[in-house]
């Protein structure tokens, strides 16, 4: 009697080496979630591409890497390549830091010339939740700006360029937390 535990025992456990220890693959993977919105490349559409990507090699996944899929920071459209648009004025940032969420957007007030078009960069440090940065009008209309205005989880940064804007005050927001990410930018 006391041998059929024992037996049962030593069976069970060497089921579970013989399974760990198989050298054939599992029969589950984990794929990566699918980017809820593209990617904005931050190069000018049809533009050609540094090389073609090597093909993934036997056992690689499929689907491109966090690194390689990860914004540019470089404004688009601009034929020098300078972070301002030509005339412009100098470029402004907006930080998303972590637990932006609860502690809003930093700086909460900037300031541009009005009548000048300019770049704004939205830092998001914040790996913890998605966020976005939209510029509204006074009307509370949102502004037409250039760039991917579309939420993302960081570590990542966005450029846009602004329009010029008539002198008054423009609220920054991010739709996913507007009542502690807002902040003004007033145009003088």
């Amino acid at each position: 009697m006391r041998r059929l535990p024992i037996l049962s025992f030593m069976l069970l456990t060497t089921l579970a080496i013989a399974a760990c220890s198989s050298g054939g693959a599992p029969g589950w993977t984990y794929a990566p979630v699918p980017s809820a919105a593209p990617v904005a490349s931050g190069a000018a559409s049809g533009a050609p591409s540094a090389g073609a990507s090597p093909a993934p090699s036997e056992g690689a996944s499929a689907t491109p890497s966090s690194a390689s899929i990860a914004p540019s920071v470089a404004p688009s459209a601009s034929p020098a390549g300078s972070a301002a648009p030509s005339g412009g004025a100098a470029g402004l940032t907006v930080s998303a830091p972590v637990g932006a969420a609860t502690g809003g957007f930093d700086p909460t007030t900037l300031e541009t010339p009005a009548g000048t078009a300019f770049s704004l960069t939205f830092d998001n440090q914040d790996n913890q939740a998605p966020h976005n940065l939209v510029l509204q009008n006074p009307d509370g209309s949102a502004v037409a700006v250039q760039g991917d205005t579309a939420f993302f989880t960081g570590p990542g940064q966005r450029v846009y360029q602004v329009p010029a804007l008539t002198a008054g005050g423009y609220k920054y927001i991010c739709q996913v937390h507007p009542t502690t990410m807002f902040g003004t930018l007033t145009a003088k």
